[in-house]
């Protein structure tokens, strides 16, 4: 393992970023494990964490929680997990302007101010790791999810840009794109089904019942879902290889979709889509 480094991650509460900072953790890295509730801050730090309150849609939490990580680091910080999203499920007809506002808010626009605050940090030290958790939703758009596609998708648009602009700089971006993990994430998205989308009079009505059966469905609710500890390996290599990747796939169904969006017309993968 390369040398100890100081790693930020947002959205530690529970998931993909808990066990990824549980994991750099145990390496040995200096983890600064932030979460949105206090509770969940109060709980890190009982674990051992270095922990600070941060909501991606609050700007003022994201400046506070700069402040007190470079206070804490004396200004050093290695790298950043950008982890912290939810999905807020409806077809793109039933989704209030407010409603795909709110997503944007914590997994594009919040990440991107958290992002930014942290540039010139690592570029006054010579060095950083970027590394956003995006999903094979930012590569493929799937039905009822358009809220999530689109913020994923603006998400890879946004790091792309920003790994050429930075070109040079010795600041390495990578995005890491997981199919299905087990989380809290389809719990967490049925709780904004419920109070953000009106199924009794959508058209979609019938549609929504198969919906609202998979987000409630314990355990894995599709194949081929792995543990939150198969993002976490991606996390590790992306932070202390030397010549981190540009993408990483996760699971089966990634590697599926990233490779027939190059090699199938859109109207096949449209058809294959829409079965899935």
């Amino acid at each position: 393992m390369s040398l100890a480094k100081t790693i930020l991650i947002t959205g530690c509460s529970t998931g993909i970023g808990y066990t990824t900072a549980l994991a750099l953790k145990n390496r040995g890295h200096n983890v600064i494990a932030t979460a949105r509730k206090p509770e969940d801050v109060s709980r890190l730090s009982n674990e051992g964490f270095t922990a600070l309150q941060l909501d991606l849609a609050d700007s003022s939490s994201i400046q506070r929680a700069v402040a007190q990580a470079i206070e804490l680091t004396d200004g050093k910080i290695d790298a950043l997990f950008n982890n912290a999203a939810f999905g807020q499920p409806g077809a793109v007809e039933d989704l209030s302007r407010e409603v795909l506002r709110y997503q944007f808010e914590t997994n594009l626009f919040g990440t991107h101010e958290l992002t930014n605050l942290l540039i010139p940090i690592m570029r006054k030290q010579g060095h950083g790791r970027i590394i956003y958790n995006s999903s094979v939703l930012g590569l493929v758009a799937m039905s009822y999810r358009g809220a999530y596609n689109a913020s994923k998708f603006a998400l890879e648009g946004l790091a792309d840009t920003l790994r050429l602009e930075l070109y040079g700089s010795n600041i390495h971006i990578s995005l890491i794109e997981p199919g299905p993990i087990l989380s809290n994430f389809r719990q967490n998205s049925f709780a904004l089904y419920k109070q953000n989308i009106d199924p009794a009079h959508s058209v979609h009505k019938e549609k929504y019942e198969a919906m609202a059966a998979r987000l409630q469905k314990e355990g894995a609710a599709v194949a081929f879902t792995l543990p939150a500890e198969a993002v976490a390996k991606k996390v590790i290599h992306a932070l202390e290889t030397k010549q981190p990747k540009i993408r990483y796939y996760v699971t089966f169904p990634t590697y599926l979709f990233a490779f027939l969006k190059r090699i199938l017309p859109m109207s096949w993968l449209d058809a294959l889509v829409r079965k899935v």
